[in-house]
């Protein structure tokens, strides 16, 4: 059978522009009601049982028999005999990519992630002191896919950022055990082992590790187990149980964020070859059927030659089943008046990549606000800022990049408030606490500031 992939056309002079649009946008981030439920019997039973529940969900799930947790853990050792192993061009491909991520976040951290403080005209000291968190867990995928990239885009800015502990999860399930969609009934003592991502481990500096997955896998983070430390946040991507294991322990760690599927939307003015903006929606639609892709345009002819490098090339991809249904289900080739609507309407969609496919994109960046990423020009495609462009790749998607931001250095620290008041800034502070304090009724707060003032403000 022919494979076809049909993106939705639309154009937004039709009459019935504003109601396909909200359809095609549409995604339900509601999750399934058993998924939750067993959820949240893993969390607390990992809670109350520790290293033997992960165990025995670790059987039961990954079908990876361990006799204790020590058998999970992953040394150092470990990494460095993956990195080893690999083939020379994957290891000059992870170092030069987290050089550059590195590096990224270094600038970041020196912008935005440094402490500060002045001083008043009363000599008072006022400020924010920057400090990182201690101990954070990332989790990595494992099974049906691994993703090293993901793991240097968490670990690298935790490092900069000046956390001491990085530990890191990472499933390795048994061929046939329910992780990998199998029936359970596939069992060992080794599972199967991701080399590259085991070496962007080494490469990343993780402190830390364990071949552990699933919602146990979170709770042991979050809880703290008698082998798996407590961590202060956990971030990375995971399936549907992972997920909603994030959204029920946030409160006890933090997290970096919920993510929905992947996303790219593409502003293109039609002078990019229509073959590499084709290509370009691949790169999201193969992550699975949910990933959306979308191409706005004003030049209908080209949304047209967009569609025939769509016809032409998806035979020749690997992941063909999947970017046929995602084209399909949440494709969109959207024809606009100008390439100023097409900008407002990128801003309403808030997409997690955005490509400005444009011989003048820096025309066009002044009126986007709302996106994850934002990759200028034709020859900024959005998989070269999935793996070593420097910027992070963890990114908020769902329209969540309204008021959402990538992840980096500022999610691995935290501020506290600097205040030092002097004796002549006391007189001027102190009077106006006190006065709002007994407005507000509250006896103790205005004393408190009243005794030290020289002349004391009266009680009303």
């Amino acid at each position: 059978m022919t494979l076809v992939a049909a993106p939705a056309r639309l154009s937004t002079a039709a009459a019935t522009f504003e109601a396909d649009f909200a359809a095609r946008l549409h995604w339900s981030a509601d999750t399934d009601a058993a998924i939750e439920q067993r959820v949240a019997d893993i969390l607390a039973d990992v809670q109350k049982r520790g290293d033997a529940a992960v165990l025995e969900y670790t059987a039961r799930f990954d079908g990876l028999s361990a006799p204790n947790m020590a058998a999970l853990e992953l040394t150092q050792a470990d990494f460095k005999a993956a990195f080893d192993a690999i083939p020379q061009a994957q290891r000059d491909a992870l170092q030069a990519a987290a050089k550059r991520v590195r590096s990224y976040h270094e600038a970041q951290k020196k912008a935005s992630g440094e402490s500060w403080s002045y001083r008043d005209e009363d000599g008072t000291l006022l400020g924010q002191k920057v400090t990182p968190l201690d101990r954070v867990g990332i989790y990595v995928p494992g099974g049906k896919a691994a993703y090293p990239s993901s793991l240097l885009m968490n670990a690298i800015p935790a490092h900069v950022a000046g956390v001491q502990e990085i530990i890191m999860v990472v499933p390795t399930p048994v061929r046939g055990s329910v992780a990998t969609g199998g029936t359970g009934e596939g069992t060992s003592t080794k599972g199967e082992r991701n080399e590259l991502v085991l070496a962007a481990a080494y490469v990343a500096g993780v402190t830390r590790a364990f071949t552990i997955g699933g919602a146990q896998a979170v709770a042991a983070l979050a809880y703290g187990t008698a082998t798996v430390p407590k961590v202060d946040k956990i971030t990375g991507p995971g399936n549907a149980y992972v997920a909603s294991a994030k959204k029920r322990v946030f409160g006890t760690v933090g997290i970096d964020m919920i993510a929905g599927p992947s996303e790219i939307l593409v502003l293109a003015d039609g002078t990019t070859p229509p073959d590499w903006v084709a290509m370009d929606l691949f790169s999201q639609a193969e992550h699975d059927e949910l990933a959306q892709s979308i191409l706005l345009c004003p030049d209908a002819a080209y949304l047209d030659a967009v569609q025939r490098e769509i016809d032409r090339l998806l035979p020749t991809m690997p992941r063909a089943e999947i970017i046929a249904k995602s084209l399909t289900g949440r494709g969109a080739l959207i024809l606009t008046k100008d390439m100023e609507e097409a900008c407002a309407i990128s801003n309403r969609i808030a997409p997690e990549h955005l490509e400005v496919s444009s011989t003048s994109p820096h025309r066009w960046e002044p009126l986007l606000r709302h996106a994850g990423a934002i990759f200028l020009g034709a020859y900024t495609s959005e998989s070269l800022g999935d793996y070593c462009a420097g910027p992070n790749h963890v990114l908020p998607t769902s329209g969540t990049a309204r008021f959402s931001s990538p992840l980096g250095v500022y999610d691995f620290q935290k501020r506290s408030s600097l205040i030092e008041v002097s004796e002549a800034g006391a007189q001027v502070l102190g009077t106006i606490a006190a006065e709002l304090a007994y407005g507000e009724g509250l006896q103790a707060h205005a004393q408190a500031a009243e005794m030290r003032l020289t002349t004391p403000v009266k009680p009303r």
